[in-house]
């Protein structure tokens, strides 16, 4: 019994060392992100996918990409008939939320798909940096998120809550009606979800899927103090609703002390120095926007806003300006966005 006893132990032993030397505990991952090259092909083109974690490392080669249910064959798909596809990835055991493809014959009118996130925030508030971290991330993963940075509280320097940034936003606060900061806002009225560095797949996701039927462009050019500015707006249908257009001006490469109460950026409890990016500094339109007249939004037509404006005194650096144009639905929604910096003269994205 006891000879039974030890052989089994050392059979034990023998396992635990061989697992020990062979194997290794792969990291378990709570966030796989799947992403295309484009939502919309036409009939024999290619779409590519990207799988990522959500610290944006790649995960692409070994996950398995799977088209209505079935495997594919590394991370390329083309259909030759029109169709929809779900796509999802599985990584490990964690499978991706899915996402759509559509396959149409040519005949379609579509643009890039770009999601607008509005961050409401403040250098004074602790928990803000909590958003920008995760505009942060999200810019390491896509080029197709477009952040606005709107600065709250007050401007003047005895107040706690003292903000030299400081828009004034009432109008859109009290409009979407949400308390509190930060807040970080997903196409103008889409809550991005607690906490925003953990959840890109909410805000990717929102660049996948069916695209809008209108794209932006955006032409300027700065001479000295002065700014000429086109918005071009093109429709790849008719709209037979109210459509406005948002304008804005922002500002990069802003230093200011930020605090942190956060684990971001290492946690210390003041950023000093911080570098505020994307911060609105001025509104060309009404901030609910401004209307598109009903006879401009029909199919290949092109809608154009021209301004002819002086840097606003309130910019630090007219080198370091941005502009940032939406159009929105009757209900407010945002429904494609675009940035440029000066003297940048766009196409339309059309795909």
């Amino acid at each position: 019994m006891k000879k039974n006893l030890l052989l089994f132990f050392a059979f034990v032993s023998i396992l635990l060392s061989s697992c020990t030397s062979e194997y290794e505990i792969l990291k378990s991952f709570d966030s796989v992100i799947l992403s295309s090259d484009g939502s919309i092909r036409i009939i024999d083109e290619t779409v590519t996918f990207t799988v990522k974690d959500n610290d944006g490392n790649d995960l692409t080669a070994d996950a398995t990409i799977l088209v209505d249910g079935n495997e594919i064959d590394g991370n390329t798909f083309t259909s030759a008939t029109v169709g929809e596809f779900e796509v999802t990835a599985k990584y490990f055991g964690t499978t991706s939320d899915p996402i759509s493809i559509r396959f149409h014959d040519g005949s379609e009118i579509n643009f890039n798909k770009r999601v607008l996130i509005e961050d409401y925030t403040g250098t004074w508030c602790g928990y803000c940096p909590r958003v920008s971290y995760g505009i942060d991330l999200l810019k390491n993963q896509t080029d197709n998120v477009v952040a606005v940075a709107i600065h709250r509280a007050s401007l003047n320097p005895n107040d706690a809550s003292y903000d030299p940034f400081t828009f004034d936003s009432t109008e859109l606060e009290n409009f979407i009606n949400i308390p509190g900061y930060p807040k970080g806002l997903i196409n103008r009225l889409t809550q991005w979800f607690y906490p925003e560095p953990n959840n890109l797949d909410q805000v990717i996701g929102l660049t996948q899927g069916e695209n809008p039927k209108l794209g932006l462009a955006i032409s300027s050019t700065k001479d000295g103090n002065n700014l000429a500015i086109d918005v071009n707006v093109m429709f790849g249908k008719d709209f037979n609703s109210d459509l406005n257009l948002v304008v804005y001006v922002l500002e990069n490469g802003l230093i200011y002390d930020q605090y942190n109460y956060t684990t971001y950026y290492n946690g210390p409890n003041t950023l000093y120095d911080y570098e505020h990016n994307h911060v609105l500094r001025a509104a060309l339109t009404p901030l609910m926007g401004e209307a598109i007249p009903r006879g401009e939004t029909t199919t290949l037509n092109t809608y154009t806003k021209t301004f002819n404006i002086s840097v606003p005194e309130i910019v630090d650096n007219a080198n370091n300006i941005e502009f940032v144009a939406f159009v929105t639905d009757a209900d407010g929604h945002a429904l494609n966005v675009r940035s440029a910096h000066p003297d940048e003269n766009q196409e339309f994205e059309q795909l």
